[in-house]
């Protein structure tokens, strides 16, 4: 189960370079994207072969860009894919299903990623790995380079949620503050990453580190039975997880696993920290950076998405919609999740479920496709953002007759 990665190119340009540690096309400036022999892959990789490999995204070893031998796992990914009856029912879907991202080890989608560029790092040479995060990259980064051996340093925005700065800080990483925005921790991680010679998964890891968000994709197709869905819902940061299930869908086509057909593609964001969704809505490509960010969905609040053109470009070439939603909205649609279907989520599966349901509303999505939603992290990493909103019913005398006089019978 070796890689089948050849080198890379650019989405823009088509330039190639080797499968160093880059991310940034010299001639254009364009970012750079793995490329594989899909024909060595359409050989080695067949549903037996999947079967019989380990239970994590590594069972799709042939399509990413690092070693099944050196690889770097926690037991990241083959996350539950579970039909979604209750919800599905509240909404008026009749094929509903969440693909779970709470069950990953550190319990956010991130790991997928984390997993696929640490194991590249470690192949590279790299001793030392970082990464700009609003919260689960970092948890995941210091988790994975914690088990690999590997030296850590996290830049993270002011204000993030206590458990994630908790549960980063415990693995040993060097957690550092950065005091602005996300966007401003991120510059700050490319000029280090020029000067620093670490290998920041983000951004000079950034072709590698991308690839493991495809794994959703593979694992959706498997888990239905080697078939596409016909419409995805998936919250919007960078935009890079959208386009990575996209081109998953894609390269199972390509490679023989599943039959050719199209998938609408729909993507979900914050209102307070919406360019993607805001450019949708006026029907043009220019994304407008967001200085600002007002929302409680922290893990979302990417000013400057840079993957964001190329996420609307894959929502509209699929037929599918971008939405914002109120952080009203989200408080909802969390606890509308958990007492349909027992997953308590962060605020990012709020903004996927808020847009499920606004998708449906508008007739965007037929009653009887099938449907999957991203649900991208746990909820209690954001406590903070639900204070106030789940407490006790009452608070009473260790009295029978006190119950009874909550909940009658």
């Amino acid at each position: 189960m070796s890689t089948f990665l050849i080198g890379l190119s650019c989405r823009e340009c088509g330039a190639s370079y080797p499968a160093d540690a880059r991310s940034v096309c010299e001639a254009c400036f364009g970012p750079l994207e793995a490329q594989y022999d899909l024909d060595g892959v359409r050989r080695a990789m067949t549903a037996q072969s999947v079967a019989a490999g380990p239970p994590s995204l590594w069972r799709y070893a042939p399509l990413l860009p690092a070693s099944f031998e050196h690889r770097v796992d926690l037991g990241d990914g083959f996350t539950p894919l579970t039909r979604a009856e209750r919800l599905g029912a509240e909404l008026g879907l009749r094929a509903l299903y969440l693909k779970d991202e709470t069950r990953n080890p550190t319990h956010s989608f991130k790991d997928r990623v984390v997993s696929v560029a640490l194991t590249r790092a470690r192949e590279l040479g790299f001793d030392t790995v970082a990464c700009a995060s609003t919260g689960n990259l970092a948890h995941a980064v210091a988790a994975h380079a914690a088990a690999a051996g590997l030296r850590a340093v996290i830049l993270v925005p002011a204000g993030l949620e206590e458990g994630k700065l908790a549960a980063t800080a415990a693995y040993g990483a060097t957690l550092i503050e950065v005091d602005g925005t996300y966007d401003d921790a991120n510059r700050l991680s490319s000029e280090v990453a020029d000067e620093s010679g670490w290998g920041f998964v983000n951004v000079s890891l950034r072709p590698y580190y991308v690839e493991g968000s495809k794994t959703i994709a593979f694992e959706t197709a498997e888990q239905l039975g080697w078939r596409l869905p016909d419409h995805v819902v998936v919250p919007v940061a960078s935009g890079a997880l959208l386009t990575r299930v996209a081109r998953g869908f894609g390269e199972l086509a390509e490679v023989g696993l599943v039959e050719p057909r199209p998938v609408t593609v729909s993507g979900a964001q914050a209102a307070g920290c919406g360019p993607v969704a805001e450019a949708f809505a006026r029907g043009d490509e220019e994304i407008h950076p967001v200085r600002c960010p007002e929302t409680i969905v922290r893990s979302l609040a990417i000013g400057d998405p840079a993957d964001g053109v190329y996420a609307l470009r894959e929502v509209r070439a699929s037929g599918g919609s971008m939405v914002g939603v109120s952080d009203d909205d989200v408080i909802e649609a969390v606890a509308l999740l958990a007492r349909t279907e027992g997953v308590f989520t962060e605020t990012a599966g709020g903004v996927t479920v808020a847009a499920l349901a606004r998708l449906v509303e508008r007739g965007a999505i037929d009653p009887d496709e099938t449907v999957v939603a991203y649900v991208t992290g746990m909820g209690l990493k954001t406590l903070e953002a639900f204070a106030g909103r789940f407490v006790p019913a009452a608070r009473i005398s260790p009295k029978v007759q006190a119950v009874a006089e909550v909940v009658p019978w």
